[in-house]
């Protein structure tokens, strides 16, 4: 049995503290407290191109300051699907892997506009096919849970365009076997048929109103369909108006907050903190 310290940590949303020792009676659940992990004062970044046995794409994958030597700790994990501009086979073309680091999550780590008080994995891989198919996103996901120190009651999703519809078809492929604890899809859409699927899983999309790449009914329609079904939390859609195809840089960075759509959610909240503010229960 792994031994675990007591460790106080404040993660932006709450602070919280837990203690455990080397107790046979001890759950796994008990190194998944957020309480357990280090401040993040940067990390590291790297790239694993396609051929890396048993996944089924080329990724990104950020490691937050401590990941290395701390040895109990389970992180959480978020994993960004990014848009059809973006895809590439790395194992041709390994350069193509830098595509990734464009938009989101990775751009912002990249420019060191990534906050340090999200003690996250961030894994963000490459499609090289025709899109985000849910049975590799779920083989995926499956080979990150298996060679990184996962939070199994802490994975979140987001994804912009044909990422944001990858969000959608995944989790409305798998439901509570995704794995997935709450999603942001952005600027995206998905099968109303599925909404069943999203019962237990809080969902909050993001759509610019003057998208003309992406009809924002897509993101309407399916937040309307899971609503209609009675999900054990609401699910949210936040509006920009006069925002095209690109609502991610608003959302992501924050800086859409006071800028969205008042018949709609509000961005009362960066979208890191509502995330981590969901657990999967056992």
């Amino acid at each position: 049995m792994k031994n675990c310290v007591l460790v106080s940590f404040c993660i932006f949303i709450s602070f919280c503290s837990a203690s455990c020792s080397s107790d046979d009676s001890l759950s796994k659940a008990d190194y998944y407290n957020l309480s357990n992990l280090p401040l993040d004062t940067g990390g590291t970044h790297s790239s694993h191109i396609l051929a890396e046995a048993n996944a089924p794409y080329g990724y990104y994958v950020y490691q937050p300051a401590g990941y290395d030597d701390d040895k109990d700790s389970m992180y959480p994990l978020l994993i960004f699907l990014h848009g059809s501009g973006e895809k590439g086979n790395s194992v041709k073309h390994p350069e193509y892997l830098e595509r990734i680091l464009v938009n989101g999550p990775p751009k912002m780590i990249e420019n060191g506009s990534w906050s340090p008080k999200y003690p996250m994995l961030v894994v963000s891989p490459q499609c090289h096919d025709d899109g985000w198919q849910a049975d590799k996103i779920k083989r995926f996901v499956e080979f990150i849970i298996e060679k990184y120190k996962v939070n199994e009651r802490r994975i979140y999703m987001t994804g912009i365009s044909m990422g944001g519809f990858g969000c959608f078809s995944y989790v409305g492929t798998y439901g509570d076997e995704s794995h997935i604890t709450a999603l942001v899809p952005i600027c995206g859409g998905g099968n109303t048929e599925q909404a069943v699927k999203f019962k237990n899983i809080p969902v909050w999309a993001f759509h610019g109103e003057s998208d003309a790449t992406v009809a924002p009914s897509k993101s309407k329609n399916m937040i309307e369909a899971i609503n209609n079904i009675n999900p054990t939390e609401k699910a949210k859609i936040t509006l920009y108006p006069d925002v095209a195809h690109d609502s991610w840089t608003y959302t992501y960075e924050g800086t859409g907050m006071g800028k969205e759509n008042a018949d709609y959610d509000a961005f009362s909240s960066d979208i890191y903190t509502w995330m981590l503010e969901h657990e999967k229960k056992e």
